[in-house]
């Protein structure tokens, strides 16, 4: 009887499934744009430069991801700060990154007022997640700096 309590203690929670799942996601969604612009800090990169960063964005994805199977505190600091970034890079990216210019890169017309409605979209679920992930820190108790 006692062996099945100490199973339940050690099983890992919904909300941290699911966000590995989520950070899974973003990963392969980040590696699907590689070979594509990418807009960072209000400028749209193209080339090595957007390959960089494409693929450091994969990266940190990857070890937010694994941080989160291991249940990693200093997991929940690097959530954190990444979710704060992101939303500032996305503000950053809709005020300073012109219609023209999404033209120009994209090639065909471009709809201001859908993409303002996406990108404010897309920070308002970033801001609710980095709530979730802010109250369920208890979640994160594994305290080894090391993922391996």
């Amino acid at each position: 009887m006692e062996e099945i309590e100490h199973e339940n203690d050690q099983r890992r929670p919904l909300g941290m499934v699911l966000l590995g799942g989520l950070y899974l996601f973003f990963f392969m969604l980040t590696m699907s744009t590689f070979g594509h612009p990418f807009p960072f800090l209000g400028t749209i990169h193209q080339g090595r430069a957007a390959e960089a960063l494409v693929f450091i964005d994969s990266m940190i994805c990857l070890y937010l991801f694994l941080g989160l199977m291991k249940r990693q505190r200093l997991t929940w600091y690097l959530l954190i700060g990444y979710n704060t970034f992101e939303v500032m890079n996305s503000f950053v990216n809709l005020r300073y990154i012109t219609e023209a210019e999404l033209e120009k890169v994209l090639g065909q017309p471009v709809d201001s007022r859908g993409m303002a409605v996406n990108n404010i979209s897309v920070i308002v679920a970033i801001i609710l997640l980095t709530a979730f992930i802010y109250r369920h820190r208890e979640y994160f108790t594994n305290r080894s700096k090391y993922l391996f």
